[in-house]
């Protein structure tokens, strides 16, 4: 009761004219005197209708006087035409449209204004600043914080500011930030970004800027500023009214002069009416925004398809996009004496007394390959170092090459590719092996970057915070030769803003992300993981997780506008016939709309096309594939 409370009062138009529809079809259906109440429902309507006309008029000649011309234009002809000719209940109907199209639109900009403020809301509140030595600690809000504060940073906590590490080391998930998915280990003296997330051990850092200044601050300025940048996009309809208008009120003209009856021009403005094309194109995007949902795709407007459907760049970011986002387990090497199970038992063993997310993948892994870690009978963890633990009797020692060699002097460092991630281990002050992890490429990426390609796509380049090397390593097995990495937020905002070939797609996750992908004509979040920053500034969002959906989502944008712009010529085109019919005197004006009515169905009809059916959902999903040609 409550949201229809609030929709009534935020849209009352909309609300007004269905009001108004209820009331007349009652009066119509029900009443006694049918002649009377027929002329009541009828002087009801075509009141509304006209206030609504001349509401929109005023609107039209603002719109004029700045040298723009849109489909209202047309609308307002249409209404006084249907009610000069007793057609009402059209009127009504062309009322609903654009009053419901307003309201779409406002909705729109009201989620993105929440969505927006969600983001704020979700920036660092508190601060628990340290008062002198003698660790008594103070709980004040993050605005109170000033330059040179020392702060207290617990465990799982998000950096409040940005600042030094005065502890002596320090473990930091900042790929919210920067996209990189392994934890960044910082010594005394580091910088700590505001937005990363400490690790298990709680750390002193000391403030280095204000909230404000700093780099989680920094970023929602970005997003707010890249949104509000956004040229507004031009209605599919509003380029077909100028000229349809032009045509129309001629041809109306034209009949009226030949003819010396002003009847003639009322008959051609009742079948000029603009519901082909008011309703061609948002029908077509309903049923295109339909279909990417069953797809596990969000797309948040009409105007998204389209600029999705003519997009020549896309940009991806790399990790959560077109990598998982999670180190995995890659290899085992164990040294001499050492089996390769065995080694992962043990390192499994100790690695699950250990809160950190590399233990966490070993863990999983081991288990994946049905190995069971046994229980210890001691264990200690080593703040950013490592872990050690007593399993079977024998002294197992699991971390950072340096602390494994204190223990087992022998351990030497392993051989690993660009974007891996060597875990050391020691067992009874033996060198025992290491573990190689690493964030997997995702296994369809080539083949979405294929499919850009054969759609249309001119360019596809990886935008990323990630180490160069990494990044090339990924890239270069995706076929991207535009690849640049170590970017923070503002790097990515300024280098898809400078790119010439658009449309620009951002493909992203991540707080990182969220300005670029405002910033992009069209943003894509991979969202499967919960509602992020990404998610709130993207115009799509993909629910699953497959980077494959991009593709996808594309696809459907190009076929949903071919199905629009088709529907649209075919209203223009039997509007016309129509209108040549009754500049002649072949159509009276009551015959005619209900002509109009026809072609309003049958623009319908077609426009429904755009929701597509399993057999071409199947299509749409298993492309013909091409070799890649690069980007």
């Amino acid at each position: 009761m409550n949201k229809i409370v609030s929709f009534t009062g935020r849209y009352r138009i909309v609300a007004l004219t269905l009001l108004v529809g209820l009331v007349a079809g009652a009066i119509e259906l029900f009443g006694q005197g049918v002649l009377v109440e027929r002329n009541i429902a009828r002087w009801l309507i075509s009141a509304f209708a006209l206030a609504i006309a001349a509401s929109q008029a005023i609107g039209m000649l603002r719109n004029l006087l700045a040298g723009r011309m849109g489909i209202d234009v047309l609308a307002v002809m249409a209404i006084i035409a249907t009610v000069s000719v007793g057609e009402y209940w059209a009127s009504l109907v062309i009322v609903l449209m654009l009053s419901g199209g307003e309201a779409l639109e406002d909705y729109a900009a009201g989620r993105a204004r929440r969505e927006l403020g969600a983001l704020l809301d979700r920036a660092p509140r508190d601060a628990h600043r340290m008062l002198g030595e003698d660790g008594q600690v103070e709980d004040i809000p993050v605005s109170e914080v000033a330059i040179g504060d020392r702060l207290l940073v617990r465990p799982s906590e998000v950096v409040p500011v940005d600042g030094v590490l005065v502890s002596a080391s320090g473990s930091f998930d900042e790929s919210s930030l920067t996209g990189e998915s392994l934890p960044v280990e910082r010594g005394r003296g580091d910088a700590v970004l505001s937005g990363s997330l400490n690790s298990e051990v709680a750390v002193i850092i000391e403030a280095t800027a204000a909230a404000t200044d700093s780099q989680y601050q920094r970023i929602v300025a970005l997003v707010e500023e890249a949104a509000g940048s956004r040229a507004p996009l031009v209605r599919l309809a509003d380029r077909f009214a100028v000229p349809f208008s032009f045509g129309s009120l001629l041809l109306a003209g034209i009949a009226w002069w030949v003819s010396g009856d002003p009847v003639r021009f009322a008959e051609v403005l009742v079948v000029a009416t603009p519901c082909p094309l008011l309703i061609a194109a948002p029908v077509a995007f309903m049923g295109g925004m339909s279909r990417a949902s069953r797809h596990g795709i969000i797309v948040k407007g009409g105007g998204t398809l389209e600029q999705l459907s003519r997009a020549r760049t896309v940009a991806f970011d790399k990790t959560g996009t077109l990598t998982y986002g999670d180190p995995t387990v890659v290899a085992v090497q164990p040294a001499a004496d050492f089996d390769e199970d065995e080694l992962f038992t043990l390192v499994a063993s100790a690695e699950q007394y250990s809160s950190h997310v590399l233990a966490t993948a070993i863990v999983e892994a081991a288990h994946e390959r049905g190995l069971r870690p046994s229980e210890a009978t001691a264990a200690r963890e080593e703040a950013t170092n490592g872990v050690v633990a007593t399993i079977d009797d024998r002294e197992v020692v699991v971390g950072k090459l340096a602390f494994v060699t204190s223990f087992a002097p022998e351990a030497r460092a392993a051989s690993i590719a660009s974007g891996e991630l060597a875990v050391y281990v020691a067992v009874d002050g033996r060198f025992a092996g290491t573990i190689l992890l690493s964030d997997r490429v995702r296994g369809n990426a080539r083949l979405t970057i294929d499919r850009l390609l054969a759609l249309g796509v001119e360019r596809v380049l990886m935008l990323t915070g990630d180490a160069d090397a990494t990044a090339r390593h990924v890239g270069g097995g995706l076929a991207i030769g535009d690849i640049q990495a170590e970017l923070l937020p503002e790097d990515k905002v300024r280098i898809v803003q400078a790119i010439k070939e658009r449309p620009v797609v951002m493909v992203g996750d991540g707080v990182n992300d969220a300005p670029v992908l405002a910033v992009a004509d069209v943003g894509v979040a991979m969202g499967a993981r919960g509602a992020t920053a990404a998610s709130e500034s993207a115009d799509v969002i993909i629910t699953v997780d497959d980077v494959s959906k991009t593709a996808t989502a594309m696809a459907i944008a190009q076929r949903t506008m071919q199905v629009a712009l088709q529907s649209i010529w075919l209203g223009i085109a039997l509007s016309v016939g129509l209108m040549l019919l009754a500049a002649f005197g072949f159509l009276p004006a009551i015959l005619g709309a209900a002509l109009q009515e026809v072609v309003d169905l049958a623009t319908i009809v077609n426009a429904s096309r755009a929701l597509g059916n399993a057999r071409s959902d199947r299509r749409l999903v298993s492309p013909t594939r091409r070799k890649h040609d690069g980007p």
